[in-house]
């Protein structure tokens, strides 16, 4: 499997807007009414990718630890199912009870979104403040499948803890690394 990197470009763009299927509920929801009051956290995400399922469990932790404190999490796969079907929306589903998912999972069919937000790898994080100014498009933690490191969430949490504390985001990230999007061709 070869590590992409989350793309490095300028922070403080706006969130773009969307709205999508959640394949939880098989609702449509919008950036609007998923926004947190105090941040939000976008996360493109796939349910086969190691790096993902590496850290899907602490994730979903930090999401319960976050969503009681105004910061939302929305999770968005948007690989090309007709050549990764383990990736469909059914299985989406089946992905998201399995692992508890506080939040929503939506499915980007047309990829627009994930281009929109020049999204690269899985996991690939996005935090926006309350005026939905991307401040963070760094790593969930120094954990990797194959590194050996523990699973905690830290970069994400410390991110999290200065925007509640209304602390500046320090500008120098680690971009996280994960299996690259499935692209439709």
């Amino acid at each position: 499997m070869a590590e992409t990197p989350t793309n490095q470009i300028p922070l403080g763009f706006t969130a773009p807007d969307f709205t999508l299927p959640d394949v939880i509920t098989d609702a449509p929801r919008s950036l609007a009414e998923l926004r947190g009051r105090n941040a939000t956290v976008i996360v493109f995400i796939c349910n086969h990718c190691p790096y993902v399922l590496h850290i899907i469990d602490e994730l979903v932790e930090v999401g319960n630890e976050f969503i009681p404190k105004g910061i939302s999490f929305v999770m968005i796969s948007a690989n090309d199912i007709v050549n990764y079907p383990q990736d469909s929306p059914e299985k989406m589903k089946a992905f998201a009870r399995e692992h508890k998912f506080p939040f929503p999972y939506l499915f980007d069919e047309s990829q627009e979104v994930a281009r929109a937000y020049d999204a690269a790898c899985t996991p690939d994080f996005n935090v926006f403040d309350a005026d939905m100014k991307c401040v963070y498009r760094g790593q969930f933690d120094d954990a990797r499948p194959s590194n050996g490191k523990p699973v905690t969430g830290a970069d994400l949490r410390h991110t999290l803890k200065l925007i509640l504390n209304r602390q500046p985001v320090p500008p120098k990230q680690q971009p996280s690394v994960g299996c690259n999007i499935k692209w439709k061709k």
